[in-house]
């Protein structure tokens, strides 16, 4: 496995170990980075989300799929930005922007790797 290609992997793993704990116990996670509790069903809906990119991740990873690896990285940088506006726009508490801290060192992680690979390449 390329090196980009396991840095997806790593995330895909993250996520498929973030998703389903959101899908069954959120409130557990939300405590965790000092986010407010909820009983609403938006927040193990993002669970399921999760699980299945995780999934898609996972998979991109071990085939070695280098446009889902590249694609994810604008992806993953976009979701701190998105999580900024909701926290501008939309009055999120700010302890959301935590969830974003692992998109960007995850999507840094693989445009390093992909760097790499292209330095390496004839």
């Amino acid at each position: 496995m390329s090196r980009a290609a396991r840095s997806l992997w790593v995330f895909g793993i993250y996520l498929l170990v973030l998703g389903p704990t959101l899908a069954i116990v959120p409130n557990l996670v939300l405590r965790m980075f000092g986010v407010p509790e909820t009983d609403e069903v938006w927040i193990r809906l993002v669970g399921v989300l999760a699980t299945n990119i995780g999934v898609y991740y996972v998979v991109a990873a071990n085939r070695e799929l280098r446009p889902i690896v590249q694609a994810s990285v604008a992806i993953r940088l976009a979701v701190p930005v998105w999580l900024a506006l909701f926290v501008v726009f939309a009055d999120a508490d700010p302890a959301i922007m935590i969830f974003g801290a692992a998109d960007i060192v995850a999507a840094v992680w693989t445009i390093g790797a992909l760097r790499a690979y292209r330095r390496s390449r004839p």
